[in-house]
């Protein structure tokens, strides 16, 4: 599933990466604690999750991620942003919960990862 195709069914918006939405997304992660996501890797996998400080840009880069979905209408701050251009992952946020994001993900054939 392309993550234009993700950012339009989960009604997110496009914080970083815009240049970026024609990226394939098979697999997702979902997770608050950033340990779990490093100690089982998902190479290309998006990234859904409600922890908006730094460490989850961090985490996503040594982790090889694309992509990271915050939920629950939490929005990082601008320098979480600015970090995720530079390294080139797009950042999206959605109103939903983790919950109902994994559920409709799953429905269209995205895999967890986890």
């Amino acid at each position: 599933m392309k993550l234009k195709d993700i950012a339009t069914l989960l009604e997110a918006d496009v914080l970083a990466g815009a240049d970026l939405l024609d990226i394939d997304i098979g697999t997702a992660v979902a997770s608050d604690g950033m340990s779990e996501i490093l100690a089982a890797p998902h190479p290309g996998a998006l990234m859904i999750t409600g922890l908006i400080n730094i460490q989850s840009i961090r985490t996503a880069e040594m982790a090889d991620l694309p992509a990271v979905l915050y939920v629950r209408g939490k929005r990082p701050n601008d320098r979480c942003v600015e970090l995720a251009a530079a390294k080139r992952i797009a950042v999206l946020a959605t109103r939903l919960g983790m919950f109902d994001v994994c559920g409709l993900l799953r429905e269209r054939g995205v895999r967890g990862g986890m």
